[in-house]
This record gives C-alpha cells, sequence and structure tokens, in this order.
C-alpha cells in the first residue's frame, strides 16, 4: 500500500514540475531582503506568498508568526498520523543583497532558466528550500491526502542577517515546535548530482578594526617621514593574524579546535578532492597559491579556523590624492572550527590585535557578533533513513560532508528544541554562487532534492513503524 502511495505522489510532483518551478520564480521575484536599509515590506510579502504556498499545498493550518521589532516567520503542520514521527522542516525567506548588479547577467529578482539552471537571488538560498518543501508536501497531500509522518514547517524571514531574533520565537513558541526530527534545507550538496547531509559548521566572530594617528588629513610630501601611516600599521597588524602558510597565527587559537578522527579524516579523503577541481569550484586565477595539499582542503575548510579580511576603508579609490591618512578601518571575520568558544577566540583576537599596534597609533577593535560552530554525530539511525532516501531520490550514492560556512540556527535549534536529530540538508552546489552575483539553482538537483523528501517522508514513516513493533 505504501509502496503504491509513494509511487502517486512521486508521480504527481513529476506533472506538477513545471508549476513549482514557476511558482519559485514568483516567490524569488519578491526582493525580501532582511539587511538594514532595505524596504522590510518586501520581507512581509513574501511571508504572505509562503504562507500562500504552503495553504496551497494542502496545509489547513499555516500562520505567519510577526514578533515586535522582527521580520515575519511562517508556520504550518499537519498533524494527521497519530503514533507517527512529527519532523520539523525549517528554510528562511530571506534573500542577501543583490550586491553589484551590473554584474548580474540577468536582473538578480527576474529569475531566468540558462543552460538547466535558475538564476536568480534566492532562487537557490534558500527560496528553493521553501520549494522543497510545499511541493514534497504536496505530493502526499493532493494524492493521498495524508502523509507518512506529521510534518511542522518553520520559514524564518531573517536567517541572511544572522538569525538574531530566531531564539526568541524559538522561546515563545517552543511547545508548537515540538519535534522528534529536523530537517534543516538551507545547505549545500557536495557536488551537483551528489545528495550531502551536514554534520559539522564553522561558527563565526566578527569585529571593526580603527587605527587613527591624526585628527585630520596632511599633505604626504609635507609631512610624510615622521609620521607613522595608520594604513600600513592596520596593514602590519593584519598581516600577523596567519603564518605563511595560512594557518591562524593568533596564540591560544588552534589548541580549542577539536580535531577530526581518523575516520572522519578517511572519509573527508575518500570523496576525491583535487586541486583541479577546487580551483575551478572556487574561481581560483591561474598562477595563485592554495595553501596546504589536495588531501587537506576539505578538512581546512569544514575543521579548521581562518582568518578573512572582509573590507577595507581608507580614503576614496576615485579621488585618491597624495595624502597621509588620518585612520583606517577593516572588518575581519574568524572562521572557528567545532571545539572553539566565541567569546573567548574574540577576547584572544582583540587583545592580539591591540598588542600588534606599531608606533603608538591609537586602535579600536568593536567585536560585532558570534557564533558558536556545531557538529553532530551521524550514528542515529535516521541518518541512515535519509541517506537511503537522498540515495535513492538522486540516484547516486549519498555521503556525510562538513561545511565551512556558519548557520547560528541550528545550534538554537538544538538548545531550545533538545538533542533532537539534526538533518541538514539542501539544494545548493559548489557553482551557485549563494551570496554572490550571478546565484543560480541548478533544476535537475532541485528535482532530485524534492523526490528524496517525499521518499524520505515514506522512509521514515515505514522506519518507524518497523521500530515500534520491535
Amino acid at each position: 500500500m505504501m509502496g503504491s502511495s509513494l509511487q502517486a505522489a512521486l508521480t504527481h510532483f513529476a506533472a506538477r514540475r513545471d508549476a513549482v518551478i514557476d511558482a519559485l520564480k514568483d516567490l524569488a521575484r519578491i526582493p525580501s531582503v532582511s539587511f538594514d536599509g532595505y524596504d522590510p515590506r518586501n520581507v512581509s510579502r513574501s511571508a504572505e506568498a509562503t504562507a500562500a504556498w504552503l495553504h496551497e499545498a494542502g496545509l489547513a493550518t499555516v500562520e505567519i508568526w510577526d514578533l515586535p521589532g522582527t521580520h515575519p516567520c511562517v508556520f504550518a503542520e499537519w498533524s494527521g498520523a497519530p503514533g507517527a514521527p512529527t519532523v520539523l522542516l525549517y528554510a528562511h525567506h530571506d534573500v542577501q543583497p543583490p550586491m553589484r548588479e551590473a554584474l548580474w547577467t540577468s536582473p538578480p529578482f527576474e529569475p531566468t532558466e540558462r543552460d538547466g539552471r535558475l538564476y536568480g537571488r534566492g532562487t537557490a538560498d534558500d527560496k528553493a528550500g521553501i520549494a522543497v518543501h510545499a511541493a514534497s508536501i504536496a505530493a502526499w497531500l493532493k494524492t493521498s491526502g495524508s502523509l507518512p509522518v506529521n510534518v511542522k514547517v518553520l520559514i524564518e524571514g531573517e536567517e541572511e542577517i544572522g538569525s538574531p531574533h530566531l531564539g526568541d520565537y524559538l522561546a515563545t513558541y517552543k511547545a508548537r515546535l515540538q519535534c522528534d526530527y529536523m530537517v534543516l534545507t538551507d545547505l549545500s550538496n557536495y557536488d551537483v548530482g551528489k545528495p550531502s547531509l551536514t554534520t559539522s559548521l564553522r561558527g563565526l566572530v566578527t569585529m571593526d578594526v580603527t587605527v587613527a594617528a591624526l585628527k585630520s588629513p596632511l599633505h604626504s610630501g609635507m609631512w610624510g617621514g615622521p609620521i607613522p601611516d595608520p594604513v600600513q600599521g592596520l596593514c602590519k597588524m593584519l598581516a600577523t593574524l596567519s603564518d605563511e602558510a595560512g594557518r591562524v597565527a593568533v596564540p591560544g587559537l588552534r589548541e580549542q579546535v577539536a580535531p577530526p578522527t581518523v575516520e572522519e579524516r578517511a572519509d573527508f579523503r575518500a570523496l576525491g578532492m583535487t586541486e583541479e577541481t577546487f580551483r575551478e569550484q572556487a574561481g581560483v586565477l591561474d598562477g595563485v597559491k592554495l595553501h596546504g595539499a589536495p588531501d587537506d582542503y576539505l578538512e581546512k575548510v569544514w575543521r579548521e579556523p581562518s582568518f578573512s579580511v572582509n573590507a577595507v576603508e581608507a580614503g576614496l579609490r576615485k579621488s585618491a590624492g597624495n595624502v597621509l591618512l588620518e585612520s583606517a578601518w577593516a572588518r575581519i571575520g574568524l572562521r572557528l572550527a567545532p571545539g572553539m568558544d566565541p567569546a573567548v577566540c574574540t577576547k584572544l583576537v582583540v587583545d592580539h590585535l591591540i598588542a600588534a599596534c606599531p608606533w603608538g597609533l591609537k586602535v579600536e577593535v568593536t567585536p560585532e557578533q558570534g557564533a558558536k560552530p556545531w557538529k553532530t554525530r551521524p550514528d542515529h539511525p535516521v541518518f541512515e533513513v535519509a541517506k537511503k532516501s537522498l540515495t535513492a531520490g538522486y540516484e547516486s550514492d549519498a555521503v556525510c560532508i562538513g561545511c565551512g560556512g556558519t548557520i547560528p540556527f541550528v545550534d538554537m535549534f538544538t538548545a531550545v528544541l533538545g538533542d533532537v536529530p539534526a538533518l541538514l540538508v539542501g539544494i545548493e552546489d559548489p557553482y551557485t554562487n549563494a551570496h554572490s552575483e550571478n546565484e543560480s539553482l541548478h533544476l535537475g538537483d532541485f528535482e532530485k532534492a524534492v523526490r528524496s523528501q517525499i521518499r524520505f517522508f515514506a522512509d521514515l514513516g515505514e522506519w518507524a513503524r518497523k521500530k515500534g513493533g520491535q
């Protein structure tokens, strides 16, 4: 019976594939940028459109949650499977700013298909996650009238700005969000066509650094020499953050890292990353040398800390004069490997930068935010269920991977809802450009992701029944 119901659900999605993608395009046309300076009404419009889509999928209970001073979340649920497990499905409907619009091949908020990919801001990150949830739920409710498991859906509106109020939503609606398992659809596959479960995330510490020497800029010819240049001073400070091999060089940071196990390292290397593939996926220019060896690339991205200088400001490029500038500013980010504590790391970096400031320059270091790293052990049986579903949906063996990015909401969910297993999946790939120009979704992988989740509902329900009968 379950086999025929599953086939009916898969057939329903296959027939509705184009309509689902059209609905995704409509949602992606809404410029729901949650950053300050952008119209917050667009995020509200996006929440309303998301709620309407989930209602159309067959969910009778659909609500927009809107706490004061926040961007709205969307919640929906179906609880018609007594005795079956409850799965919380997560995605987010806010998006990154378009960045440099001149670099987009097609308008960022006019989704455009090219060469099997759908281009546009939010098409992958993460409105495609909403589409996966809506389409997989509809496939069951529109055919069988029911789901093999109970589902709750939470679509956040502030993920791209660090989920600053998600903790408030989780605390306020904790009872409504109780579940047995979580599926968080905001990650990437290892490669196109290679389904993946993410089992670790790096954390993040960011801070502003300002170095000053003067009350105002001076003529560099009249005054340069005796007066130290704050821009050079800042550069000297930033250069102390990493060594010649690209490793973090701030004392005390690397000692906190929880290294991968022998088995984890073997799994990383079994993925077969090569220098050629890594350079192609990242768009590294010819002649630029990578740190480490190919066997180490994935471990460096997933399980080691790294510094990046996100922005530097010292004068204006278009009107650069022969001046000695009064000050210089930089924003730096430190990705934290599992085992590292954001508060401890912040203090270590702040103290290091102040000590490294040369020539008596005035320095101010202002921490902005900190997010914990996260790691889980994929030894719960539900991971094998998810692998089975992904392998069947993609027709390719599913793998466990890490992620070098930071997703604060994962730790928030597990802290508030208890240590329920969290399955981190996604429909991005190394060519998605999620936070850059020309973001895109691989449409073939999107279809496979929907088919996988349709199967996951059936596989999880079947596994739970067998477990209950033992």
